[in-house]
């Protein structure tokens, strides 16, 4: 039985379960591991547009295994403080992965969300919530920093300074309604609705053309990453490039070559904003699927 399980209950939705349901799901290096194909293979499937990511059972994730992550080949050899910032680099690395997802991911948070778990949830792109969801930013109740695996940066874009000081400096339980009224889930539904509450979700994205819910996707994230829109520095990815240089204030502005968006598309490289609006015009975009 694998720790992470694929599924697609219907055409263009992919489901990501954690399965350690005897373990309210918290990670170990198998996990981790598992949850970084994952990632790797619904980015690669053209017909897959959005990923809902649940856990098996009572329980989302409850962050890393106090029991033991696990023995790891490239840890062989360290110390004890070089393998322990191994480890935490891998699990840290799960939230750039999925920001690099091209489709949206929908957290369907079942159960307890705590430490890494937690930061799984903030790492998606929609947030719904079961009733009997609890979250939790746990590092701090162990004596570790409640800044890791990018909470201190995604939680005060999500909730706000204030709140985001207060619950990671205390560490504290809070319920499903708080996360609501907070912000931090969009809906709270009941729990055996959870799953359909996704799939409506799913299905509102699903409606969109493709290449626009991926350019949204990368320019909402890229939006957050600069600190303001007069920052020189580009987006990394031809996507983001392309979202931000279409809402330049400037009509006839040249847009940078975008040689993959070219291999991917067919899309002219050179274009000005006006010129990329009248050929997409003639394209059938919403029949386009992620390469």
């Amino acid at each position: 039985m694998s720790v992470v399980e694929l599924s697609e209950p219907r055409d263009g939705v992919t489901v990501i379960t954690m399965n350690r349901p005897d373990k309210l799901n918290a990670m170990t290096g198998e996990l981790v591991h598992a949850l970084h194909d994952a990632f790797d293979v619904v980015t690669k499937d053209r017909g897959s547009r959005v990923v809902i990511l649940t856990g098996a059972g009572r329980g989302f994730c409850a962050g890393l295994d106090l029991g033991g992550y696990g023995s790891d080949s490239a840890r062989d050899g360290l110390g004890p403080v070089p393998a322990g910032f191994a480890v935490q680099q891998e699990i840290a690395a799960l939230i750039p992965h999925m920001r690099a997802v091209r489709q949206p991911i929908i957290a369907a948070v079942n159960g307890p969300a705590a430490g890494g778990g937690f930061a799984l949830v903030l790492g998606s792109d929609i947030r719904l919530a079961a009733r009997s969801a609890k979250f939790n930013a746990a590092f701090v109740r162990i004596g570790l920093s409640a800044c890791d695996i990018g909470t201190s940066w995604l939680l005060p874009r999500i909730v706000g300074v204030a709140r985001a000081q207060e619950l990671m400096l205390t560490g504290r339980v809070f319920d499903s309604a708080e996360a609501e009224r907070i912000g931090l889930v969009v809906e709270t539904v009941d729990d055996d609705s959870l799953f359909e509450a996704a799939m409506v979700k799913a299905d509102l994205v699903i409606r969109n053309a493709p290449m626009g819910v991926w350019l949204t996707k990368e320019a909402m994230w890229s939006a957050l990453e600069r600190p303001s829109r007069g920052d020189a520095r580009l987006p990394r990815t031809p996507g983001a490039r392309l979202s931000v240089a279409l809402s330049a204030p400037d009509p006839g502005r040249r847009l940078a070559p975008m040689v993959a968006l070219e291999q991917e598309y067919g899309t002219p490289y050179h274009l000005t904003v006006d010129e990329y609006f009248a050929w997409q015009r003639t394209q059938e975009v919403r029949q386009m699927r992620y390469a």
